[in-house]
């Protein structure tokens, strides 16, 4: 095994109703928060009635900031740090899914030195604080509830980025399930493919974790599970609860510790390029490239989805391992090929521009510019 450090400061509170600790919570940092939400489904499962409802009675008041869309953009981070800090906001409180989550982690760095959050993203300027971020976790996918990294994406130099910095753990986060009964089929079952996908880039980083193997295969084995009787009954309390927490677990850090750098995240790298380009959900995007990431590393990464296969499927074969994996995806209604997506075969030199702009590659399993039209063609 490779050293680690261990190091998960997010007080996370779970289960029915534990948004209502909110207000008592929020009070140890000040009396005024920046609130921040996307387009409008917080209002509708009852988060922001309750977030609002638990501030207020605690005497904290509110600016807020809504609009943040599902591939977030790095315009509305730079929007919401000038408002947060012309309100002179002492804690940032995020309500939504990943998308949220991750834009007020990098407006959480940004307000206290003034800096443009693309240049912290950039790492042009290393921030030395953040404001308090407390996060209430509306869509069981991206982990971000409990971890330190924020990606966003810049339209205008056609990148998207990922950012990892201690300051962005959230300080406290609150998985109620409720609050994710009312997510739709498909936005539910890209949660699933999305946390599956990490637990996927942790087995794929290279070093010897045994345990770290088994922590990565059995929570992917709990959403092969429970993510299709999620899907058949969406209103069921104990499988949201069972696929949120499960999201939690895959990217906590707890499925790569011992292994060089917790994961590879190359399909995260090429899955970016195409949330960028054509606005493809990000489970979507994942479920598309990692078969064919798969299939093109079939021969040099025998052993270890020789290995997956043995662990998730009892079968050690490279074919049916790759194939296990491709029809659960398609089983929960993910798009396995860019067509699927509503991507034309036409866009594939727009894709490798991109990808190169973008440098497109994992920490472990290496990839160039040459490599881009092969992986292009077995996404086909």
């Amino acid at each position: 095994m490779e050293n680690f450090s261990a190091y998960i400061p997010t007080d996370l509170r779970f289960g029915k109703g534990c948004a209502g600790e909110i207000g008592v919570i929020a009070r140890q940092y000040g009396k005024k928060a920046l609130l921040i939400y996307g387009k409008g489904s917080v209002k509708k499962n009852g988060a922001y009635d309750t977030v609002v409802k638990y501030l207020k009675s605690a005497g904290i008041s509110i600016v807020e900031y809504s609009g943040i869309k599902s591939n977030p953009v790095i315009d509305d981070v730079r929007k919401a740090t000038k408002l947060g800090a012309e309100s002179k906001a002492e804690m940032i409180i995020a309500v939504g899914g990943g998308s949220v989550i991750d834009s007020a982690k990098i407006i959480s760095v940004s307000i206290p030195g003034n800096h443009d959050g693309w240049d912290i993203v950039k790492g042009k300027v290393q921030p030395s604080s953040a404001l308090p971020l407390l996060a209430v976790l509306t869509l069981a996918a991206t982990g971000t509830e409990m971890n330190p990294t924020g990606v966003v994406q810049n339209h205008e130099t056609e990148e998207k980025l990922g950012y990892r910095n201690p300051f962005m753990f959230p300080r406290h986060s609150f998985l109620d399930p409720t609050f994710t009964i009312s997510v739709p089929k498909n936005y539910t079952a890209f949660g699933i493919a999305d946390l599956v996908a990490h637990c996927l880039e942790a087995f794929f980083a290279k070093g010897s974790a045994p345990l770290s193997d088994r922590v990565a295969v059995s929570v992917i084995q709990e959403a092969m599970e429970a993510g299709p009787l999620l899907l058949e009954n969406l209103t069921d309390y104990e499988l949201r609860a069972r696929i949120m927490w499960a999201s939690t677990l895959a990217l906590n850090g707890y499925t790569g510790f011992g292994r060089i750098y917790n994961g590879d995240w190359g399909v995260h790298a090429l899955g970016h390029v195409l949330s960028l380009l054509f606005d493809v959900p990000h489970g979507a995007s994942l479920t598309i490239v990692y078969p064919a990431w798969l299939k093109y590393h079939s021969e040099k990464g025998k052993e270890r989805i020789e290995k997956l296969g043995t662990l998730l499927f009892n079968n050690p074969s490279v074919e049916n391992t790759i194939l296990g994996i491709e029809q659960f995806f398609v089983k929960i209604g993910c798009p396995v090929r860019l067509a699927e997506a509503g991507i034309a075969s036409s866009a594939k030199s727009k894709i490798i521009e991109v990808m190169k702009k973008n440098s497109s590659s994992g920490t472990s399993w290496l990839l160039t510019a040459e490599d881009y039209p092969e992986l292009l063609r077995l996404m086909e």
